[in-house]
């Protein structure tokens, strides 16, 4: 088995993996000649990564049969941390071993081992959403920051009028309005009023990690159901989460 590509902005494949690494230890790649994806689940099984980038989104790349890629991503993320501004990233796959290049004012290569990850297919999460709105993914990071200094729980509510993030606990109460005249909403569709909460831990680590991908978010949920948080990832493809409810 073997495979080649270039990711033309390391410090963009860092961000992504960075944002993989905030919920997921080791996982597979699966890498096809129409491209890569990832899917797997955190190991609380509370939430689940799903990445999809189309071969378009490269440089280069070349890929001439299925591939699966298991890997520790502690171990990229401490590889990736050593990019700089321009340099690009070489993933290719030979004789059983993954080899890394960061390629900038020197070429720099690191050789790490392949692991053998069960095999678990999972299904896209079949859920009725409600309420489906895109806004600016920084106006969400800083609403979550927000929230985290009230509680350990977020809630999100939709109504016909507005979408707000909430918290609160006995330290206090939160509530971040999110109208149209505000400028961060960008698209608002609610079929049916919703309201939700989840972890804050989570959402926090989410948020915080891909809005560095993307400028905008795309939140969907309902009424006590899994959220999904979609990131459009600028050269192509994207990143999305799934996300259980805390029941209250």
């Amino acid at each position: 088995m073997s495979f080649r590509f270039v990711f033309s902005d390391a410090r963009e494949w860092r961000y992504i993996i960075e944002s993989i690494a905030a919920l997921i230890e080791e996982a597979t790649f699966v890498v096809t000649p129409e491209g890569v994806k990832l899917r797997a689940l955190d190991p609380s099984r509370v939430a689940m990564v799903d990445l999809e980038l189309p071969s378009t989104a490269f440089e280069e790349y070349s890929c001439e049969a299925e591939t699966r890629v298991g890997v520790n991503f502690d171990d990229m993320k401490k590889i990736l941390k050593r990019c700089k501004k321009d340099d690009k990233v070489e993933y290719e796959v030979a004789g059983g071993k993954l080899k890394i290049k960061i390629i900038g004012k020197a070429t720099r290569s690191f050789v790490l081992p392949l692991i053998d990850i069960g095999a678990e297919t999972l299904p896209t999460p079949r859920v009725a959403f409600t309420a489906r709105v895109k806004l600016l993914s920084d106006a969400v990071e800083e609403a979550i920051r927000d929230a985290e200094v009230i509680a350990d729980t977020v809630k999100l509510e939709a109504s016909e009028e507005m979408f707000a993030i909430k918290a609160m606990s006995d330290k206090g109460d939160l509530e971040v309005q999110f109208g149209r005249e505000s400028g961060s909403l960008i698209e608002y569709e609610v079929t049916e009023p919703a309201v939700a909460s989840y972890s804050l831990e989570y959402m926090g680590d989410i948020v915080k990690k891909s809005a560095k991908i993307a400028d905008l978010v795309t939140i969907e949920f309902a009424t006590n159901k899994p959220v999904a948080l979609t990131f459009e990832i600028p050269l192509g493809g994207r990143l999305v989460y799934y996300l259980a409810p805390r029941m209250e």
